[in-house]
């Protein structure tokens, strides 16, 4: 069964440049796939750099795919103890990045709950970026904003 969410995501990335932060507020769907297996889908927005892309995340108890569809395309695979290399879409260009999971805690239920994701990606080997994913999700609709 489907049901309408809120999601809260903050985006912490750091690279030899420094540090930047994004937070994301938003409106989705969750769906569980099977048991501690879900799915949520939401429309990305300027915030995030990736305005009317669609993101789904399939979100298991080890493994994350981020999948982002529209002016820009990923298909990123983050999963606890390994390294993929995935390709990743921006509205500058296409290429192919590793990622290497450092962290990932999973306490999403039906009801919705937290996730955490930190990891490294690198372009030809080379570090690019660390970054942290803060993901909320909670159970809501439009009308009454979650509360």
């Amino acid at each position: 069964m489907e049901k309408d969410v809120c999601i809260n995501i903050k985006s912490v990335q750091s690279s030899d440049e420094g540090e930047d932060a994004t937070e994301l507020f938003t409106y989705g769907k969750m769906k569980k796939i099977k048991t501690n297996n879900y799915r949520i889908f939401y429309e990305e927005t300027d915030a995030m750099g990736f305005d009317g892309c669609k993101v789904t995340l399939d979100i298991s108890e080890d493994e994350v795919k981020l999948m982002r569809t529209g002016n820009a395309s990923s298909n990123l695979i983050i999963e606890r103890g390994k390294k993929h290399h995935c390709h990743y879409g921006t509205p500058y260009g296409d290429f192919m990045v590793g990622i290497n999971t450092n962290e990932l805690k999973n306490e999403i239920t039906d009801k919705g709950g937290d996730l955490y994701l930190k990891y490294t990606i690198d372009v030809n080997s080379g570090f690019l970026s660390e970054n942290e994913l803060f993901i909320n999700i909670k159970e809501c609709n439009r009308e009454n904003k979650g509360e």
